[in-house]
């Protein structure tokens, strides 16, 4: 007998799955190609072609890899907290200006399934309370590491290969290329953000809870 599609699996997760997928394969390619552009790069220079592992654990990819997944967790992280206190009339990403949210409730322990730090209470409950943004937060300090460590390796490989002296990591902080790479990528993630904010005031996506219901008034705020 087939399950019901509730029941299969890549129902439940297609989402994610989809997602993640999608991930690995554009990462895929961005090796592919990043290894590519960055063994001409080299070879213009006079220096030696990487092989994949070589490539992996270079400045260059770091500094490529880490530089998009900081934007991206600092924009999850602000987005969570600023949607806690603050409003956008008529948007489907708002809570709504005056009635209370479902989210805003105290945790109730004694609640059928509720996750184990909501029953134990305490310190556990108080930090999973506030678990979301915290892994965001943190999520995007590591990312914030990897992208200083990786553009820092790679300006100091570029200072050799060009016979200028390399510098410590005091000195490269004040030059522009790392300040460069990261505000041009907060920028896009900051007018991302908006674009949704505003957008879906006005505009609808049927079957998308992204999306107010498409016959709801443009001031109707949240979904």
């Amino acid at each position: 007998m087939s399950k019901n599609k509730t029941d299969r699996f890549f129902y439940r997760n297609s989402l994610s799955i989809v997602f993640i997928s999608l991930f690995v394969v554009a990462l895929i390619a961005q090796i592919v190609f990043g290894l590519k552009k960055h063994n001409q790069e080299l070879e213009e220079l006079g220096g030696s072609p990487l092989a994949l592992g070589e490539y992996l654990t270079s400045g260059h990819f770091f500094s490529a890899t880490f530089e998009n997944f900081q934007s991206e967790f600092l924009q999850m992280a602000l987005y969570v907290v600023l949607t806690i206190s603050l409003r956008q009339i008529g948007s489907a990403e708002s809570k709504d200006l005056i009635k209370p949210e479902e989210v805003d409730r105290e945790p109730d322990p004694g609640k059928k399934d509720a996750p184990g730090p909501v029953k134990r209470g305490g310190w556990r409950l108080r930090l999973y309370q506030h678990s979301l943004s915290i892994a965001f937060v943190m999520l995007f300090l590591l990312s914030w590491i990897g992208h200083l460590y990786g553009s820092f390796t790679d300006f100091n490989d570029q200072q050799m290969l060009h016979g200028q002296p390399q510098k410590d990591l005091a000195a490269f902080l004040t030059e522009p290329d790392f300040w460069f790479e990261t505000f041009q990528n907060w920028q896009s993630e900051f007018l991302s953000v908006a674009s949704i904010v505003v957008l879906s005031i006005f505009l609808r996506q049927k079957g998308s809870p992204e999306s107010k219901p498409v016959d709801a008034p443009h001031m109707e705020t949240g979904k």
